[in-house]
This record gives C-alpha cells, sequence and structure tokens, in this order.
C-alpha cells in the first residue's frame, strides 16, 4: 500500500503544479547555513518570502507507509482510494461537456 500512498501524494503535487501553486520535492535537510531545503528548493527563502500572507501548507512524506484509506462512493457505491470517486469525477466532467 506504500505505492499507492507515494501515488497519492505525487497526484495531489501534480494538481498543485497545475493550479501554478509552489511544489517543491526532494529531502528536508539544513544546510551548512542553518536553512531549510528541499531538494534544491530554499524553504526559509520561500517562507520569508509569504511572510504576512495567508497560508495552506500541505507536507507530505514520502516515506510514510501507513495504508492508504479505501473508501466507498456514497453516490455510485464504489470503493477507491484517491481523494474523490475516480468513477464520479470521470461522469461529472462527461455530463458537463469538459471532455
Amino acid at each position: 500500500m506504500k505505492q499507492m500512498r507515494r501515488a497519492a501524494i505525487y497526484k495531489l503535487a501534480a494538481a498543485a503544479h497545475e493550479m501554478e501553486l509552489d511544489v517543491m520535492t526532494g529531502v528536508l535537510r539544513r544546510d551548512e547555513n542553518g536553512r531549510w531545503r528541499i531538494g534544491d528548493y530554499d524553504l526559509s527563502a520561500w517562507v520569508e518570502a509569504h511572510s504576512g500572507e495567508e497560508m495552506a501548507v500541505v507536507l507530505a512524506s514520502l516515506d510514510d507507509d501507513r495504508d492508504v484509506e479505501v473508501r466507498t462512493c456514497r453516490t455510485c457505491g464504489r470503493d477507491y482510494t484517491d481523494v474523490e470517486c475516480p468513477y464520479c469525477r470521470a461522469n461529472r466532467i462527461r455530463l458537463r461537456g469538459h471532455a
């Protein structure tokens, strides 16, 4: 199930990237100057640049090995592990003429 959690995290990151939001992936560490970095990104500089703004921050560890919760859709009754039922989502998009 760890692969499913990783895939869900990457899907969330891809959705954020499509919305032109800042997405940082990599190992979290402190550099020699004591500044926090995620991969090649300077997290400290990003936080300083957005000081005073209302923010929503999502942090996800790719090493998290908890099982992904299987949910049952209240509309169609199918089981799914995504954020929403993929079957109902596809039908909503199709019926609204977006696909």
